[in-house]
């Protein structure tokens, strides 16, 4: 059966690397450079070809990667007793052994099934009884740390039947022990800072950088350090085919094409207990030599020279309290820039869109992103030196 464990190195094999939506461009764009082949960008999601030494490399390298999964079947389903005797003619002792936990998760689009917990429940007992049957023992399931992760899919009448490469979600970067309030997705972070365009030489500046997630992300992206370098283990290790002599070439390789570059890299934070955690999570990060951060409100924060990309992610009113301005700060945040920043790209995410209107500027362009449930836009606004200025928004 193609893609199961026990296949060759040199063996190449589909994979599909699930994101955020609005970051399926830039995660073809980094499988493209990584050496994959046959890339297809679809909705939240990125399909290539690759072997198993790429699969590695996938998992420790993709900034944008949510997961990295192996498909390995589909068929159709209209009801329950369909979906247990999909799962069931799947030969999954080649993938595992009776002595291997698993676990099962399920994503439902469809109005035949109601409740994934179900479905998940039926595709683990068609699992036990297969191996039942073949050998008079059932695996156990593990819901934390499973020997082999297994997601399935049903959109409509489909099914489709994935291992799950990655163990824990690849935004687990393994860095940030400290967080404040609603803080931003690592993978969404990289994202903002890939869409950017940041040159990774020029100044970057998060002046309301919270517990510091943009800027350790920009940080690992000027320095060509790979996202998973702090990650303990990834769910391939567990696998029957785990080759740790080709893991340990793919990392070394990638370790040794970290540079040596520095480019100004700058946080303001206003609060002192969440600069202090921003600070705690750069120290893990091993990043205290590349990024400086400041306890300062976004006003009197002083802009590096030169130029560069400046990325703000302020509050949006969700969480404000009643008496809080919330279109008074985006009328602050416009006027700092337009006061202090000429010469910079600035970056707003938000999804208060009637709040951004005070910044006053024009964006261009606006990006659709999602920050958790929020429907955010990732706005651009263009600081021109001198007298030249955008019209003001309408």
């Amino acid at each position: 059966m193609p893609n199961s464990p026990g296949r060759k190195p040199t063996n190449e094999f589909r994979m599909t690397a699930q994101t955020m939506y609005g970051l399926e461009p830039v995660l073809a764009e980094e499988l493209l450079r990584l050496g994959a082949k046959e890339v297809e960008k679809h909705n939240r999601a990125v399909a290539f070809t690759g072997d198993l030494g790429f699969l590695y490399k996938a998992n420790l390298c993709l900034r944008t990667a949510l997961r990295v999964l192996i498909p390995i079947e589909d068929f159709p389903v209209r009801n329950e007793q369909d979906i247990y005797a999909g799962i069931k003619k799947i030969p999954w002792e080649v993938f595992m052994g009776v002595e291997d936990t698993f676990a099962f998760t399920a994503k439902l689009n469809s109005e035949r099934f109601g409740h994934s917990q179900y479905v998940a429940l039926l595709a683990k007992d068609a699992l036990a009884d297969r191996f039942r049957e073949k050998t008079g023992k059932r695996p156990s399931v593990d819901a934390e740390d499973p020997a082999l992760r297994i997601r399935l899919f049903i959109t409509g009448e489909h099914c489709s039947v994935s291992l799950d490469s990655s163990g824990d979600s690849l935004h687990k970067r393994g860095y940030r022990e400290q967080t404040n309030l609603a803080p931003l997705n690592e993978v969404l972070a990289a994202g903002m800072v890939l869409l950017s365009g940041w040159d990774r030489m020029s100044n970057f500046v998060d002046p309301m950088c919270g517990s510091g997630t943009l800027l350790i992300e920009a940080a690992l992206i000027a320095g060509n350090i790979p996202p998973g370098a702090y990650r303990k283990s990834f769910g391939f290790q567990l696998w029957s085919d785990y080759d740790a002599e080709l893991w340990a070439k793919v990392h070394a390789g990638a370790m040794e094409r970290i540079t040596g570059n520095r480019p100004v890299i700058l946080g303001g934070e206003l609060s002192k207990n969440v600069a202090r955690k921003a600070e705690t999570n750069i120290a893990i990060a091993d990043l205290k030599e590349e990024i400086e951060v400041k306890n300062v409100a976004f006003e009197d924060l002083e802009a590096p020279a030169g130029r560069g990309i400046l990325i703000i992610n302020p509050p949006y009113g969700e969480r404000m309290d009643e008496d809080e301005d919330i279109n008074g700060l985006y009328k602050m945040i416009g006027d700092t820039l337009k006061k202090n920043w000429a010469g910079y790209d600035a970056w707003v995410l938000t999804s208060n869109l009637d709040a951004a209107k005070h910044i006053k500027l024009t964006p261009r362009p606006k990006i659709r992103l999602f920050n958790g449930a929020l429907d955010c836009r990732f706005l651009r606004y263009e600081l021109y030196e001198g007298s030249r200025r955008r019209d003001p928004v309408e």
